[in-house]
C-alpha cells in the first residue's frame, strides 16, 4: 500500500494544471490533435498540421489521440475544450507509468527469488524466505526507480519517452519471466520490442533488441530458451509490418523522411559528443549509477547469472548505442535509468550498515537543502526577499505577474510536513528491509518535485508556454489576414509550430506565393539588420514569451512574384 501511495503522488504531481512545454512535450500533443481533426494518414504518419513529423513512430499518438477522443467530452464539462484535451492527452501517463514500475518490480522479484542472489543461511535460521528476498529486492528497485532525476520530469510529458521507458521495462520483465516461463516471456517480449519501434523507431529500438538478444549467452541460464527468440521475432516483426506496409502505401514521403532520420542519426562516435554523454549521466541517473557499478563489483564472481546478466545487458546496449549517436540526449539516456535501478537495488545486501545510514544522512542533507531552496526562491519571489535572490529570479521571469495559489501552497506544505515526518521516522526506527536505504532518496525527490510543480507551477507556466503569445499572433491574424490568405513560416522550430498549432489551431503553409509571414528570430538580428526581410516587408506584429530574451516573432507582408 505504501508503495502505491508512493506511485500515485509521483504520477499525479506535475501532471495537471499546466500547459504543455517545448518542444517534446507538446509536440506530441499536436501529434495526436492533428491526428483527431485532419483524420486519414495523419493516423498512421504524424503530422503537427501539415508538416510532416517523420521522427519516432505513430504510437503515443494512436493511444494519446483515443484518449482525447474518449475522455475530453467529459472534461469539457468543467474545463475548455483546449484544457479538456491537454488534459485527457496526459491519461496515457498514467498507463506508461504503471507498466514501468508494475514491471520493474515483477521483473526484479523474478530475479531476486532465483537461488544465485540469496544470502547465505543463518546458522540458527531467521533468514529471509525466497519469496521474502525477492519481494525486498523488488521493493528497492521500485523505490530507485522512483528516486531517478533525470526521469522525473519525462515521465510527466505527453512524448515518447515514459513510453519508451516502459516498453524497455517490459522487455526486461519479459526476458526475467522466460527464465521459469519461456512461451508467455517470449510473446511478451515480442510485443515489447514491436511497442519499443513504434514508440520511437531505430533509435529506441536497437538498444532494446540487442540486449534482448544478447542475454541468450552460451553457458547462461537463458541458454537453454533461445529457440524462443523465433516466437519473439514472428511477433515483433507482424505487429511492425502492420504498420509499415500501409504506412509505406499512402505515405512515401513521409517514410522516406522517417528512414533518413533514423539513419542519419546514427554515425562514428565523436569526441565531444561522448565527453557530453559522459558528463550528463551522472547526474541524469543519479542516485542509482554509483550502486549499479557497486552492484557489479560485488557481484563479479555471478555475472553470468540472470540477476546481473540481464540488468547488465539492458544497460550495456543503451550506453554503446548512445556512443554511436549523433545527438544522444534525455531521451536516450532515459533508457540507461531501469537497468541501473535493478542493478543497484542488488547492491544494497552487500551493503554495510554503516554505509547504509551514510546514505541515509546524505540524503536528508541534500533534499532537506533542496527543499529549503525551493521554498527560499518562492518566499524571494512573492516577498523580494532575499533582494539577491529576487533580483535573480525577476530576470527569468521578466514581466511576470506574481500570483498566490493558497490551494498549492497548502499542498506545498504538507508535503513538507511529510518529508519532516519521513526523516523522523527514519532515524528512529531501524527498518529491517532492503528499501530502508533508497526510502528517503525517492522520498526526498518527490518532495521536491512536488514543491516544483505547486509552488513554481505559474512561474514554469509564464516561462515555458506559448499559450500568450500565440493567442497575440491569433488575435494578429485576425486583424491582417485577407480572406483566404494562407500564412508560411520562416525559421519557425518545430516546438513553436506545434505551439501554435495546439493553443489556436494556427497552422502555416509550405507555399513560397503567400504574403504573409511568421518569422522567428532573435532581437540581436533584428537590431543590426541581418535578418530575413530586414527592409523589404511590412511588419504588422511583433511578439514573444515575456521572459524570453533570445527569441521574437514576427509577422511580415511581403512582396510575392
Amino acid at each position: 500500500m505504501a508503495l502505491l501511495v508512493v506511485g500515485v503522488i509521483y504520477i499525479l504531481a506535475g501532471l495537471f494544471f499546466r500547459d504543455p512545454w517545448k518542444t517534446d512535450d507538446v509536440v506530441g500533443l499536436a501529434t495526436m490533435m492533428t491526428a483527431l481533426n485532419d483524420g486519414g494518414h495523419a493516423w498512421l504518419l504524424p503530422q503537427i498540421g501539415v508538416l510532416a513529423h517523420a521522427q519516432d513512430g505513430p504510437l503515443i499518438t494512436w493511444v494519446g489521440a483515443l484518449c482525447i477522443w474518449a475522455f475530453a467530452p467529459f472534461f469539457e464539462l468543467f474545463a475548455t475544450p483546449l484544457d479538456a484535451a491537454i488534459i485527457a492527452s496526459r491519461l496515457p501517463n498514467f498507463l506508461w507509468f504503471g507498466l514501468m514500475t508494475a514491471s520493474v518490480w515483477y521483473g526484479t522479484y523474478l530475479l531476486g527469488r532465483r537461488p544465485e542472489p540469496q544470502p547465505m543461511a543463518l546458522p540458527f535460521g531467521g533468514e529471509p524466505t525466497v519469496q521474502d528476498y525477492g519481494r525486498m529486492i523488488a521493493d528497492a528497485a521500485l523505490l530507485l526507480i522512483v528516486a531517478t532525476v533525470g526521469i522525473v520530469w519525462r515521465m510527466h510529458e505527453t512524448s515518447e519517452v515514459p513510453a519508451l521507458i516502459a516498453f524497455q521495462a517490459l522487455a526486461f520483465y519479459s526476458v526475467a519471466r522466460m527464465l521459469d516461463h519461456p512461451a508467455s516471456g517470449s510473446i511478451t517480449l515480442g510485443f515489447a520490442l514491436a511497442a519499443a519501434f513504434l514508440t520511437r523507431g531505430w533509435i529506441g529500438a536497437v538498444p532494446i533488441m540487442l540486449a534482448a538478444t544478447f542475454v541468450f549467452m552460451p553457458r547462461s541460464a537463458l541458454w537453454a530458451q533461445k529457440k524462443w527468440l523465433m516466437l519473439t521475432a514472428v511477433i515483433s516483426i507482424s505487429l511492425i509490418l502492420l504498420w509499415w506496409i500501409p504506412a509505406s502505401q499512402v505515405g512515401e514521403y513521409w517514410i522516406r523522411n522517417w528512414v533518413l532520420w533514423n539513419s542519419s542519426s546514427f554515425g562514428w562516435p565523436n569526441f565531444q559528443e561522448v565527453l557530453s554523454t559522459l558528463r550528463d549521466l551522472p547526474w541524469f541517473l543519479w542516485p542509482t549509477w554509483p550502486f549499479a557499478i557497486l552492484a557489479i563489483w560485488r557481484w563479479r564472481a555471478w555475472l553470468a547469472s540472470p540477476h546481473m546478466l540481464i540488468p547488465i545487458m539492458f544497460a550495456l546496449w543503451p550506453l554503446l548505442t548512445m556512443l554511436f549517436l549523433v545527438d544522444a540526449f534525455e531521451p536516450e539516456y532515459s533508457l540507461m535509468a531501469v537497468p541501473a535501478a535493478v542493478l543497484a537495488a542488488f547492491a544494497l545486501p552487500t551493503l554495510r550498515r554503516g554505509v547504509v545510514n551514510s546514505l541515509d544522512w546524505f540524503a536528508v542533507m541534500c533534499f532537506s537543502l533542496s527543499t529549503a531552496t525551493v521554498w527560499l526562491g518562492w518566499i524571494a519571489l512573492q516577498t523580494g526577499w532575499p533582494r539577491q535572490i529576487a533580483h535573480n529570479i525577476a530576470r527569468q521571469t521578466r514581466g511576470y505577474d506574481v500570483t498566490i495559489s493558497w490551494p498549492a501552497v497548502l499542498a506545498a506544505v504538507l508535503g513538507t510536513l511529510a518529508w519532516i515526518a519521513l526523516v523522523r521516522w527514519r532515524l528512529h526506527t531501524k527498518p529491517a528491509g532492503l528499501w530502508r536505504g533508497t526510502v528517503l532518496s525517492a522520498g526526498g525527490l518527490i518532495v521536491t518535485w512536488l514543491l516544483l510543480v505547486t509552488l513554481w507551477l505559474p512561474a514554469l507556466d509564464y516561462v515555458r508556454s506559448y499559450r500568450t503569445v500565440s493567442g497575440q499572433l491569433a488575435t494578429a491574424l485576425q486583424t491582417h489576414r485577407q480572406p483566404g490568405e494562407c500564412v508560411r513560416a520562416l525559421g519557425l522550430g518545430v516546438g513553436q509550430r506545434a505551439s501554435f498549432l495546439v493553443f489556436n489551431d494556427i497552422d502555416f503553409t509550405y507555399e513560397s506565393s503567400c504574403g504573409l509571414v511568421l518569422q522567428q528570430t532573435s532581437p540581436d538580428s533584428v537590431a543590426d539588420g541581418t535578418v530575413a526581410y530586414a527592409d523589404s516587408a511590412q511588419v504588422l506584429w511583433v511578439g514573444k514569451r515575456g521572459a524570453d530574451r533570445n527569441e521574437i516573432f514576427r509577422l511580415l507582408r511581403v512582396r510575392t512574384p
